[in-house]
């Protein structure tokens, strides 16, 4: 029922205004994990995907196994969605934590749902309509049973499919795919708590002072094939399209994930995922794979990166094709391991000891991650070279659609190649990239080559040679060197001159694309350029940077010591121009648009540009 508080009392809008379209909504759920919070947001995302309308999706889980405090926060409308919103235009609280925690979120004007056995907002607060639902009670009376409250999250999905009109064949259909695998008794549950909350009164807020077209409107329908999935099953099914068949893991938030679908997947393309007892024994198991001539793949978290590095240094001594996947989180040491950080890419590039040069690349989003598979076993396989993807926790859960890829276009047989090598045949050419021979490949001289992490000649014999020594080091920089030039130049969108540029990397792309938009909205000579290939980096970038006032670096970690975030740094030394500076913040949670655009306008010094953001302008970001 709409409360005393809400302007729909006195027939709709408020005085004054007249209803408005939205061409998106964005739906916060808060609540506890328990609750089934994130099962709510996959349904309303898949079922956008089958409707052809594009989504995004936020969540925020606890990192204790006892649960607790949980968010999800999903997007979903017609047109190119590219981050999860700033703001919510509807906010739906299950306890008295969760409505004031998250309040602050939803803007003005918009419509916020209570579960009135359990939040009691303070009367008089005319900033939003609010609506008054016993969730709770509600699903206790459908459900029954011993099941007591069990099914809150179904209620409320069935609570959001009759106030957006949404396609109840659908919906109730992934509903049943969803628990289809379970005892009877629970469908039938769920079905009662949807049918409960689809059953609620709600006919006085189904047409409130404004209309979210793109939801229960028919959008149109482009016939194209779309898939709605999160970034870890993308990046596990990419590299099973890259014709990656073996790997070996140890579990670890928020990477599990991408492991769990190897070990269920490879066995059924004839490969094999190894679970080993700790992070040393995954990656020389991978390593021990990919010396077979398989092209292997291990990941995990920072924590476990950290103690893969002594194991990653022989590889890329022994220049063996290898792909290492990172899904950031919160650091260091065991930080914060379900919230979102990029602070890793140091430690990626330059890890190990002595000179290790390494590839590293990081997916722009959920599709990306897909495609960024791809590249990184075409890039490991050509160089002979392990390569390191920095994927990072928000990506890894978030839901997104996009096209289904052509698989009869991107699918690579892997093939063991144990043809006979000829009597030149040297692993470690000086003037060639290595490419290796697996056991059972002949040798025309009958000399077979060594493979080790000590310093070697071209056979691969141990050296202790000053002048091989710097000629090998030479060799292996080089390589990285000649890749760098194959690489395409990273798209530039807005102005191609400006005010300012925004250089993002990984899942900050959606935001600062939005950014872009609000800040050449506001008058601003601007763009945007964003990078997948991190390391080495693509040539060219310094002639574009010249050609803007002020290059802003948008990344989630620290400013550390010098007041730059990592690849700020990284920019700097590489082409020492003073314009490029840093707009940083390692709260755990991605960027807001409006953060973005706060940081670019304290950048250039514009009072204009910061008066469009408003609030964001009181940020605490760190910007130098």
């Amino acid at each position: 029922m709409v409360s005393p508080n809400s302007p729909e009392q006195s027939g709709g809008a408020r005085p004054g205004q007249q209803p408005r379209s939205l061409s998106d909504v964005v739906i916060r759920l808060a609540g506890n994990s328990q609750d089934g919070i994130q099962s709510i947001g996959g349904f309303l995302a898949r079922l956008a995907g089958r409707s052809d309308q594009d989504v995004m999706t936020y969540m925020t889980i606890p990192s204790t196994i006892s649960g607790g405090p949980s968010i999800f926060q999903v997007r979903m409308g017609n047109g190119d969605i590219l981050s999860a919103g700033d703001r919510a235009d509807m906010l739906v609280a299950f306890y008295q934590h969760s409505y004031d925690a998250h309040i602050g979120s939803l803007r003005p004007g918009g419509i916020l749902i209570y579960d009135s056995d359990h939040v009691a907002p303070p009367a008089g607060d005319n900033r939003f309509t609010s609506v008054a639902v016993p969730i709770t009670t509600g699903t206790v009376e459908a459900v029954g049973g011993t099941s007591k409250d069990k099914g809150k999250n179904i209620f409320v999905l069935g609570l959001l499919a009759r106030i957006f009109d949404l396609d109840v064949a659908k919906l109730t259909g992934l509903v049943k795919e969803r628990f289809g695998g379970k005892n009877e008794d629970i469908v039938r549950n769920a079905m009662l708590a949807f049918d409960a909350g689809y059953a609620w009164p709600q006919n006085n807020i189904r047409d409130l002072f404004y209309r979210f077209d793109a939801v229960h409107a028919a959008a149109e329908t482009t016939g194209r094939p779309q898939i709605t999935i999160d970034g870890n099953t993308a990046m596990a099914y990419g590299l099973l399209a890259a014709g990656v068949r073996h790997g070996a893991g140890y579990p670890i938030t928020p990477w599990s994930s991408i492991m769990e679908i190897l070990r269920t997947e490879l066995p059924k393309y004839g490969g094999v995922f190894v679970q080993c007892e700790d992070e040393i024994a995954s990656i020389s198991t991978a390593i021990g794979f990919s010396y077979t001539g398989q092209l292997a793949i291990t990941g995990s978290s920072g924590p476990g990166l950290s103690l893969k590095m002594e194991a990653l240094g022989w590889a890329t001594m022994a220049e063996m094709p290898l792909i290492v996947i990172n899904v950031q989180r919160g650091g260091p040491s065991t930080g914060m391991p379900t919230n979102v950080e990029q602070s890793d890419l140091m430690q990626a590039i330059y890890g190990s000891h002595g000179d290790t040069p390494r590839v590293v690349l990081a997916p722009k989003n959920v599709e990306d991650c897909f495609y960024i598979a791809l590249e990184a076993a075409r890039i490991a396989r050509t160089y002979s070279t392990p390569v390191i993807i920095l994927t990072d926790q928000g990506l890894s859960s978030r839901i997104e659609v996009f096209a289904e890829p052509d698989l009869a276009k991107v699918m690579v047989a892997p093939k063991l190649d144990l043809s006979e090598r000829p009597a030149t045949f040297k692993p470690y050419p000086l003037d060639a990239i290595t490419q290796h021979a697996p056991p059972g490949a002949r040798i025309g001289s009958g000399k077979y080559p060594t493979v080790t992490g000590l310093e070697h000649d071209e056979h691969g014999h141990p050296t202790g040679s000053p002048v091989l020594h710097q000629k090998m080091t030479a060799k292996r920089r080089e390589k990285y060197k000649a890749l760098a030039a194959t690489l395409p130049a990273p798209e530039l969108f807005g102005d191609e001159s400006g005010e300012a540029l925004i250089v993002t990397w990984g899942g900050c792309y959606g935001p600062a694309r939005e950014a872009l938009g609000r800040i050449r909205k506001a008058g601003f000579k601007a763009g945007h350029l964003h990078l997948r290939h991190i390391h080495p980096l693509p040539l060219g970038l310094e002639k574009t940077f010249a050609k803007y006032h002020r290059v802003v670096v948008a990344e989630l970690n620290d400013e550390g010591m010098y007041g730059y975030g990592q690849l700020t740094m990284m920019l700097r030394a590489a082409y020492a121009n003073p314009a490029i500076v840093s707009v940083t913040k390692t709260d755990g949670l991605t960027f807001k648009v409006s953060e973005i655009v706060a940081g670019v306008a304290r950048h250039i010094e514009s009072q204009a540009l910061s008066a469009t953001v408003g609030a964001a302008s009181q940020s605490t970001l760190a910007t130098r």
